[in-house]
């Protein structure tokens, strides 16, 4: 029976989706673990972790070796133990014995040099990291309007809102579901709340796009993009991510709702809806090949579009570690089909013998 190994940096992590896997796992011939990395044995290479019990339909302690597939859905931070594993998981990808689904995305920087290079570029908001807080004074005298992020972020935290009025410098951002603002007299107050921002984390800047609604609410566009059982990429579904009034946000993390496409679509005048399913189509066909043939290889993505008040499309973020929640509110009849998909792939990777991989690795671990 094949391994199927599951790996987070935390034993709670994602827990209900986790377990609805491995509760389908038996039927597709796999015997399902899940597993942090840093309890893996150096010596032994064996791991202490979970094993699911088909018969008790939950998981039992175990130790066992190391999995011959595994679905890395480790989420990285600032913290000691992120540290530690990067190092671990880059290398379990580098091991010709080991199968993993996907090898995820570099940061978002290294990203969008790569995207800028493609027929996609169209699509990008300008992208620059900041080395000196006088970078982003200058990007705000030239636009007014900027947004900073981490470079290696994820869910929307630690990005901030920047505005230059004529006296004053507005920094606005979301934390535990609130906005936050705070106005700086000047940017010598400024860089005092920025440098040390920078210095914690690389952070990039890019042009505040107008990309909230009728009722002053941010919203994008989520698409969940997966390989099948046949190893051909598919569109799961998509639904629509609105953020609270006057926030930065349409995360779901940050308190966002979800509506689904459709109904949003229908409030569209039949040429702006053609114009945005097309732009869609062309993005979501396109964006999967030029990833896997200029980075790695992936099994899944969600991607984040933008459509701004002037009607360009924008491709906000691409995250190959992406969530469900989206779109199973909004398509719940989806449940099946996101839940034996990566057991399926997992399946047909191990069938094929699929074993062609790139030297990315180390680039690849924060997405």
């Amino acid at each position: 029976m094949t391994t199927f190994g599951i790996m987070t940096l935390h034993i709670e992590s994602e827990a209900s989706y986790l377990h609805e896997i491995a509760a389908r796992s038996h039927s597709c011939g796999m015997e399902c673990y899940h597993f942090l990395p840093s309890s893996i044995n150096p010596l032994t290479q064996q791991i202490k972790g979970r094993r699911f019990c088909a018969v008790e339909q939950n998981w039992i302690d175990d130790e066992f070796p190391i999995p011959s597939l595994i679905y890395d859905r480790c989420f990285y931070g600032d913290d000691e133990h992120s540290k530690q594993c990067i190092p671990i998981v880059s290398w379990l990808k580098s091991r010709d014995d080991i199968t993993f689904l996907g090898f995820g995305l570099p940061n978002k920087l290294e990203l969008y040099e790569t995207l800028s290079n493609s027929r996609l570029a169209p699509y990008l908001p300008h992208s620059k990291s900041i080395k000196e807080c006088s970078e982003v004074m200058s990007a705000l005298n030239k636009q007014k309007k900027i947004i900073i992020k981490p470079i290696n972020g994820s869910q929307g935290y630690g990005i901030y809102y920047l505005k230059k009025n004529d006296k004053t410098i507005h920094v606005k951002t979301e934390k535990n579901k609130k906005i936050i603002s705070r106005i700086f007299p000047n940017e010598t107050k400024l860089f005092q709340w920025l440098q040390p921002l920078i210095n914690f984390r690389p952070y990039l800047i890019q042009p505040y796009l107008e990309l909230s609604n009728t009722a002053s609410r941010p919203f994008d566009i989520r698409i969940l993009l997966q390989k099948d059982e046949q190893g051909v990429w598919v569109e799961r579904g998509e639904g629509i991510r609105i953020g609270n009034t006057g926030g930065i946000l349409s995360n779901l993390s940050a308190g966002g709702s979800v509506t689904d496409f459709t109904t949003w679509s229908s409030t569209l005048s039949q040429t702006n809806k053609e114009y945005i399913c097309s732009e869609l189509n062309f993005i979501t066909t396109n964006l999967p090949l030029i990833l896997e043939n200029e980075i790695s290889p992936l099994f899944e993505i969600g991607v984040d579009i933008g459509v701004a008040r002037n009607g360009a499309i924008w491709i906000l973020d691409v995250n190959s570690k992406p969530g469900r929640k989206v779109v199973l509110s909004t398509n719940p009849d989806l449940k099946d089909t996101l839940f034996l998909a990566p057991l399926l792939y997992g399946k047909y990777l191990i069938q094929s013998a699929s074993k062609e991989r790139k030297s990315h690795y180390e680039k690849t671990l924060y997405h």
